[in-house]
């Protein structure tokens, strides 16, 4: 649906300052709220919130429902009385603007473990019933999720369908004595859902207060080591001898790739979803619309046709086109959920019928101006050429950022780019590109924060189809300053993007 002319900012909570080695839900996220509301933005947008596995991608989770748990405040924990300042005593000395994953995380899961065996002993009563009202709320995913990753770690990681076959074909003498025998596991697992869910509504609502919404975003496909794909491999398309996937997910040769992304991913059985009246994709809306309160759909264009990958190839190359019922999948969303707040990514190959499946449900699309200046005027990433129901980005987390674009951008594109902005200005290609964004007839505008600080490609988040050193950058709590905000302000303010009444 079309939204009102406003704009926001992209940052993925792990990008916050911390002393605990990765960004979290604590005091930080809280001060950029602040600073998101003093310079007139309306919406925060974040990356993937789940569990993250190999790689740290959170477009690769072990689970669509599930919080990641590296995102959990300890200090939080700390104020409802479950650790101690002793428990932060020998912290390592974190290297302030990067995340590092493997440093980071056996120190904050052993926080967890030891917060949640003081809550079985201090909770009060209200906290019990509030745990157990989330257990029953939450059990169409979280049983199936804190086995799924209990199991996981009592077999050292390895991936389910390599699991004995009883527990990978889940049946149902193998997975009652699984729970009986991890029983403490799995309560703990359902216990860091409980704290992330708390701690993340807490946030979200103290953004909503200050007229900050939170755009979500929903990765079109999951991973093949999840909890979806274990709990219902009916609905993918997997190898029914080995449970790999048959046919893996992924993009052609595109602008980031020669050899296209092969993501691996299992694609789905449409044919499946549709006679289960797509519950499982009802309830994955469901869930997300618990935590966001706009959902951007990745890799949209999915739902009209994706590329297919026979199991076995090593590249993205010699795929297929196979059509899915996205028109039957939404319909069925509307009709369940009513009509959803929906921003569609549809960059890469989109044809007529994927934007005609767009606008029939006047879905925003997306325009990214790094993208506009290398070829001739029909360029649809030009602002000239955009409608008013799209969102505009600087770039996006799968690009660099402006300074390092431009960098290394060839000359004609800068030759272009020079000739459209007329010259650069004082304050740097980074401003004159957010207030090309923030100037275009584009209702929404989003900026990524590595922008707005002007940083170069050390800041980048992702690198498509490169596996490893990845989403690791942070900033630090002096780079947002009063300055910046007043300068977002009056951009904001003068394009005509402020809130109400400012």
């Amino acid at each position: 649906m079309p939204f009102p002319r406003s704009s926001g900012v992209l940052l993925h909570p792990t990008s916050f300052p911390s002393r605990f080695g990765i960004g979290d839900l604590g005091l930080e996220a809280y001060k950029f709220i602040d600073f998101l509301e003093k310079s007139y933005q309306q919406y925060w947008q974040v990356l993937p919130l789940g569990p993250t596995g190999y790689g740290n991608s959170p477009y690769m989770s072990y689970s669509a429902m599930a919080g990641n748990p590296l995102l959990i405040s300890p200090e939080k924990l700390l104020d409802e009385g479950l650790l101690t300042e002793e428990d932060f005593a020998n912290l390592p000395a974190f290297e302030a603007d990067k995340v590092h994953f493997e440093q980071a995380a056996p120190i904050k899961i052993g926080l967890l473990k030891k917060a949640c065996e003081n809550f079985k002993t201090k909770a009060s009563s209200i906290q019990q019933k509030e745990f157990a009202g989330f257990c029953d709320s939450k059990a169409y995913w979280l049983d199936n999720y804190a086995l799924f990753m209990a199991l996981k770690d009592s077999l050292n990681g390895a991936s389910w369908h390599t699991w004995e076959p009883q527990l990978a074909r889940r049946e149902l003498e193998a997975l009652a004595r699984a729970e009986q025998q991890l029983t403490a596991e799995i309560f703990y697992y359902k216990f860091i859902q409980y704290e992330f869910f708390r701690q993340w509504s807490n946030l979200k609502s103290y953004a909503n207060m200050r007229g900050i919404e939170i755009i979500g975003d929903i990765p079109i496909y999951v991973a093949h080591d999840s909890a979806d794909v274990w709990a219902h491999p009916e609905s993918f398309c997997l190898d029914e001898e080995t449970g790999e996937a048959a046919l893996m997910a992924g993009v052609p040769p595109d602008y980031f790739s020669a050899t296209g992304q092969l993501w691996g991913n299992p694609v789905y059985n449409w044919e499946e979803l549709q006679k289960q009246d797509f519950k499982w994709w009802i309830e994955r809306f469901e869930a997300m619309l618990d935590y966001v309160d706009i959902i951007r759909i990745d890799h949209f264009r999915g739902f009209e046709a994706f590329w297919a990958v026979k199991q076995g190839e090593t590249t993205a190359i010699n795929g297929e086109w196979i059509k899915a019922p996205g028109e039957e999948l939404f319909d069925t969303i509307k009709q369940k959920l009513g009509k959803l707040p929906v921003l569609a990514e549809d960059l890469g190959v989109i044809t007529p019928e994927v934007e005609a499946l767009r606008d029939k449900y006047e879905f925003p699309g997306m325009k990214v101006l790094q993208f506009a200046f290398g070829s001739d005027p029909g360029n649809p990433f030009l602002p000239f050429n955009y409608p008013r129901n799209a969102v505009v980005y600087t770039g996006t987390h799968d690009n660099d950022t402006t300074v390092g674009w431009f960098n290394t951008a060839n000359d004609y594109e800068k030759h272009n780019l020079l000739l459209y902005l007329g010259s650069i200005s004082p304050d740097g290609i980074h401003w004159d590109l957010i207030r090309l964004a923030l100037s275009s007839i584009a209702n929404q505008a989003i900026i990524p924060l590595q922008d707005i600080l002007g940083l170069g490609t050390d800041a980048r988040m992702n690198f498509p189809s490169v596996a490893e050193g990845n989403w690791a950058w942070r900033y630090q709590s002096h780079s947002i300053t009063d300055e910046l905000s007043d300068r977002l302000k009056v951009l904001t303010k003068l394009y005509g993007r402020a809130p109400r009444g400012v």
